[in-house]
């Protein structure tokens, strides 16, 4: 019982910290900030690459800021936005958003619910972490726009048009939130509490005084049928590492590229949340190259992470047909040579 205790107290915090970003970029949605970063990209001179490419770089910055899960459910409609408005190739701008996305999870520790799992046992201050994934995360982020721009350069080496349609940019409270979010994910190392308190804070007044947002739809967003079962699922399996030591045996001395790529490959098997909670536990040698492996690892085949599944009903939704064959012609050279590189800067 001790053990699962510790994989208790563990846990929750990851939890606590992704429910209270979601909320802080549910909140940035109805302030207009998603939208407006769309229009803006969308005035990006010259030729669809460049549109491309400044997109992905808003996808990989609401990422790094606001995570990974909000990034895809408010940044793939923004992109697909983007893109039609300029009559660009949605493809690219949809699987670039997916794959950006998890490519861009790496930069700070509430970036990924899996940095946070993985840390957990051992926090550290958000600038220590930061130094040792800033140089990567810059490598993932132009490797993965490089890769993507390629794939589909036929349909993007066109000249688009600029955007004409008008730009409001608003600074509210939700903007400043998730600029505090930042700033408390850089200079503490638990930072769940605050962050979580920031976001329910914005919801309630919304909700009570400005009346702009309904229980049901802040429920929604909480996710507690998805949040709720993931949080026991990375309880048990933590608690199942704590007591099985044999997957740690596997990172325990192994070098930055043979962590990075078992990570990768159990992420791919089991999902990379459940490969975090058993990973939670051991003595890791390499410990932000294991992270490599979970958050990039994803990106090769759609049973990586929960946040692929999610992005297939989202541009379903938006009238793009993705194809699991496509995701791995794309992806799994994208996953290699990410984690390749990356590996050999943490």
């Amino acid at each position: 019982m001790n053990l699962f205790v510790q994989s208790l107290s563990h846990s929750w915090q990851p939890f606590v910290l992704i429910t209270g970003l979601l909320f802080i970029g549910h909140a940035a949605a109805r302030e207009g900030l998603f939208e407006s970063v769309g229009l803006l990209v969308a005035r990006t001179p010259g030729s669809d690459v460049a549109l491309f490419a400044v997109t992905m770089v808003a996808v990989a910055i609401v990422t790094a800021v606001l995570n990974l899960d909000t990034s895809v459910v408010f940044m793939t409609p923004v992109a697909l936005h983007a893109a039609r408005v300029r009559g660009s190739d949605d493809v690219a701008f949809a699987f670039g958003a997916i794959l950006m996305s998890n490519a861009a999870s790496l930069l700070l520790v509430g970036s990924n619910l899996t940095n946070m799992l993985i840390f957990a046992n051992h926090p550290v201050r958000g600038t220590t972490y930061l130094s040792h994934t800033a140089l990567a995360w810059v490598t993932s982020v132009i490797v993965t726009i490089g890769l993507v721009a390629f794939w589909r350069r036929r349909e993007l080496l066109r000249r688009g048009q600029c955007s004409r349609e008008s730009l409001q940019w608003r600074v509210g409270p939700a903007t400043v939130s998730a600029a505090l979010a930042v700033v408390l994910m850089l200079l503490t190392s638990q930072p769940a509490l605050p962050i979580f308190a920031l976001g329910a804070l914005l919801e309630g007044v919304d909700l009570a005084v400005r009346h702009r947002v309904k229980a049901k739809e802040i429920f929604h967003v909480a996710s507690p049928l998805v949040v709720g079962p993931l949080f026991v699922v990375a309880v048990l399996v933590g608690w199942l590492g704590r007591s099985w030591h044999a997957v740690g045996h596997l990172v325990a001395h192994t070098n930055s590229l043979a962590t990075a790529a078992i990570a990768g490959g159990l992420s791919l098997v089991i999902n990379n949340l459940p490969a975090a909670s058993l990973f939670s536990s051991e003595h890791i040698a390499h410990p932000y190259a294991l992270l490599l492996g979970l958050d990039l690892g994803p990106n090769a085949f759609v049973t990586g992470a929960m946040s692929t599944l999610l992005w297939f009903r989202i541009v379903r939704g938006e009238g793009v047909q993705p194809t699991v064959g496509q995701f791995v012609r794309i992806g799994l050279p994208v996953t290699l040579v990410t984690l390749g590189v990356a590996s050999l800067l943490v």
